[in-house]
């Protein structure tokens, strides 16, 4: 197996390789772990064709990645895993640290030296044999770089501080034609950012993601 070919078959499925590392053997992770997820908007288009996405029921992203991640793994002879169906979770936060050059962000989502904070991981392949990797990316985060840190100041409620992450004025604020346009073109500190502009997501895929975090808040 090599990575071209885990490439090529991710992106026939309409997902993107994510980086990868080899875990200790003391996790059990087999000896290549391949994180999958998506990348700006470039993925979305096939997920919002699938039948998960029009049924009606609950959770069709994670009920489609599971779905297609499940096929790839199997075509490929790998054990899929997943980000979701916890708890427990598996630490998908601290995988991906190790598999490409993420870093924890101001407002607590990893950042990307390109994509900025417009990425996703879907899942993960574990495979029991030794993989050829390339050497690692260790670009440091942007936000160290960052003086402005405008993320921190677009939020007209004040969500972000050095406190932590204000669940319910965010909330709040998102419910009410006054936010409005954080569902409909994503959250306003997010799109703050100004790493990978390029990569925001769609409208639809913003008011997706949106109103789903609403709809867990509620739950």
């Amino acid at each position: 197996m090599d990575l071209a070919t885990i490439r090529s078959r991710l992106a026939e499925h309409g997902l993107s390789y994510r980086g990868a590392f080899h875990p200790d053997a003391r996790e059990a992770l087999g000896k290549t772990l391949v994180l999958v997820g998506f990348i700006g908007s470039e993925n979305w288009p096939t997920f919002a064709a699938s039948p998960e996405a029009a049924d009606g029921k609950p959770d069709p992203l994670d009920r489609w990645s599971a779905r297609v991640i499940t096929a790839v793994a199997q075509t490929l002879g790998a054990i899929p895993l997943f980000p979701f169906g916890g708890p427990p979770f598996l630490p998908f936060q601290r995988w991906a640290q190790r598999a490409e050059p993420v870093h924890p962000s101001p407002l607590g989502i990893l950042i990307h030296p390109d994509w900025g904070l417009w990425h996703a991981y879907r899942g993960a392949l574990a495979f029991a044999e030794r993989i050829d990797l390339p050497p690692p990316d260790l670009r440091p985060s942007p936000c160290d770089s960052c003086a402005d840190k405008p993320c921190l100041s677009a939020c007209p409620v004040n969500a972000f501080t050095p406190a932590g992450y204000d669940v319910p004025a965010c909330v709040s604020h998102i419910a009410t034609p006054a936010g409005a346009d954080c569902v409909t073109t994503s959250c306003r500190a997010r799109r703050a950012c100004p790493v990978g502009p390029q990569y925001r997501h769609a409208p639809a895929q913003a008011a997706f993601h949106q109103l789903a975090f609403l709809a867990a808040q509620k739950s």
